[in-house]
């Protein structure tokens, strides 16, 4: 890991030690810096701001370790990774999601179920005619179906099991994709 890495990954740590006590609009660049021991030109050289901070963290800790799910067959362990991210980071995505920084976390759960679905709709219309505009409509909403689930269930306070959660998602979409891909194949035939 680079000099410049392990910088990012010690202010990173930072805000996240200070976000279990302390809501992300009450803390600041100085705030952090204190916490990890280095000065405010160090945070800026890395960093534009603190939701800067915010968005490099949700990405390096999540969305580049999910990428290896994007198949039919392995969605559901993506999918798994996101909420067992989220219940082994807490405090950290229950406080951007009370925040000003709400929209890093939205941004996080959308890249990363949008990855995901992308892979299982192209994986899905290898070999059919279905244009591109339809694939990315289905893996759209299917995206935002399940991250209405993912904040309903942090909203919720997370006391349902994720791996429940998931099982009844499956049970429900089964086929789904499959079959809108069929349908967006034969509508553009017959256009």
């Amino acid at each position: 890991m680079s000099s410049s890495q392990i910088t990012k990954k010690v202010l990173g740590d930072a805000l996240k030690e200070l976000m279990r006590s302390k809501p992300l609009n009450k803390i600041s660049i100085q705030n952090i810096v204190d916490e990890c021991g280095l000065n405010r030109q160090t945070f800026y050289y890395h960093f534009h701001d603190i939701y800067d901070l915010l968005g490099w963290i949700y990405e390096k800790e999540a969305v580049e370790k999910i990428a290896q799910y994007k198949s039919y067959k392995h969605w559901t362990e993506g999918f798994y990774h996101v909420f067992k991210y989220i219940e082994d980071n807490k405090s950290f995505c229950m406080n951007t999601l009370n925040s000003l920084g709400r929209e890093h976390l939205d941004n996080y759960l959308y890249s990363v179920t949008y990855d995901l679905v992308l892979g299982v709709v192209y994986e899905l219309s290898n070999n059919m005619k279905v244009k591109e505009e339809h694939k990315k409509f289905i893996a759209n909403f299917y995206t935002l179906a399940f991250i209405g689930l993912i904040i309903q269930w942090m909203k919720n306070g997370m006391k349902e099991d994720p791996k429940i959660i998931i099982e009844d998602l499956s049970e429900l979409i089964e086929g789904n994709f499959i079959k809108a891909l069929q349908k967006y194949e034969n509508e553009d035939d017959s256009q």
